[in-house]
């Protein structure tokens, strides 16, 4: 019986050679399946991140512009005659000449400060003169915006630098008996009072930041920002790195809501003198033209900049691999010759980020009921 058994009882004898490679090739093609998923996830979340961090650069790009253009024009409550609609006389503090953005303070005369406030903003197609060691390395096709504004916090409050006495202060008086409307100087205190007469004014750092493209060490684009700090104009520092292309054009404001041109270096005319309403010679606070560094913006036009449309061309930091596009990018106008960029064949992804900016500081004084 136990030799019967044994016989009936099936044999063990193990993988054959034939099983063997099969059951390798078997294992060797999900591997390689495995392995294809992992590097196409893994391709596919680098793209992602690539992606990510382009919007993020967009998004922080605009919103630093923004924020800066909103500022433009901010004098803690002064208004230059030639903007305020309650000065009778005619206007002596009209801009006579486009400011040199990277004058020192010391070499700022009255005539100079004068210029300045009257210009929120300045718009150049190349790096300005006297600018050469502040703004180095401009990249190519990319405009220059000058921002110029006093501080909307004052020194020592909350999130605000301490006074420094290096530093530049605007002082705007409030005092009908102050013999100057407002100061601008290093940090000693300063002489102008606030309505009561006998409180010293409120003084805030003079802000004058311009942005440009350079491109960095390892040839990367990167959106740069010099700032006037200790009555000079600083060498730029790096903003936000992947700008590769910046335009930007002004609204301007040519006509009056009586239908006339702008003219601000007469006495403000009333269609009705008695009701005073509506001002002939003066904006109404709308755009009526654009105007594009490469025309380039006249003095009037820059001083009767109501608004800022921005663009800027943003590319990933890092190359998609087998990433090819035929698209062009138009930074600007399109109907502007250099406004198109591109097709690029370079692997890297691009976006285009627009904004526009109402320069709320010079617009809204012009606006009448």
């Amino acid at each position: 019986m136990k030799k019967l058994t044994q016989a009936i009882r099936p044999q063990s004898s193990g993988f054959g050679l034939i099983e063997l490679l099969v059951a390798m090739a078997i294992g060797m093609l999900l591997m390689g399946a495995t392995l294809k998923l992992y590097l196409d996830l893994s391709r596919s979340h680098q793209d992602m991140a690539r992606v990510n961090q382009q919007v993020e650069a967009g998004g922080v790009a605009i919103q630093v512009l923004r924020e800066d253009l909103l500022h433009a024009g901010f004098w803690n409550g002064y208004v230059p005659e030639f903007d305020d609609l309650t000065y009778a006389g005619v206007p002596t503090d009209y801009p006579t000449a486009v400011p040199d953005p990277c004058l020192a303070f010391a070499s700022w005369t009255a005539t100079e400060k004068t210029n300045r406030l009257g210009m929120g903003i300045q718009l150049y197609e190349d790096v300005p003169t006297g600018c050469a060691t502040q703004l180095p390395g401009r990249v190519a096709g990319s405009d220059v915006l000058v921002v110029r504004y006093a501080q909307t916090c004052v020194p020592g409050s909350a999130n605000c630098a301490a006074l420094n006495v290096a530093d530049a202060y605007f002082q705007a008086s409030q005092c009908d008996t102050d013999t100057a409307r407002y100061s601008v100087a290093l940090g000693a205190s300063g002489t102008l009072r606030r309505r009561d007469c006998a409180t010293p004014a409120e003084r805030r750092q003079w802000v004058n930041n311009i942005y440009y493209l350079a491109t960095s060490s390892d040839g990367m684009p990167t959106l740069m920002r010099s700032s006037f700090s200790e009555g000079v104009q600083q060498p730029a520092e790096v903003l936000i790195e992947g700008v590769e292309a910046m335009r930007f054009e002004l609204g301007v404001d040519q006509v009056s809501d009586a239908g006339l041109a702008v003219g601000l270096t007469s006495a403000v005319a009333w269609t009705n003198p008695q009701v005073r309403t509506s001002p002939t010679n003066r904006g109404d606070g709308a755009a009526d033209a654009l105007c594009r560094a490469a025309m380039p913006c006249t003095l009037a036009d820059q001083i009767n900049a109501v608004t800022v449309k921005v663009y800027l061309l943003i590319r990933t930091l890092n190359q998609s691999q087998g990433y090819s596009s035929g698209k062009t990018y138009f930074v600007g106008d399109p109907s502007d010759s250099d406004a198109e960029f591109g097709p690029f064949s370079d692997g890297f992804k691009r976006h285009v980020y627009t904004t526009s900016v109402r320069l709320t500081n010079i617009s809204g004084r012009r606006e009448t009921p």
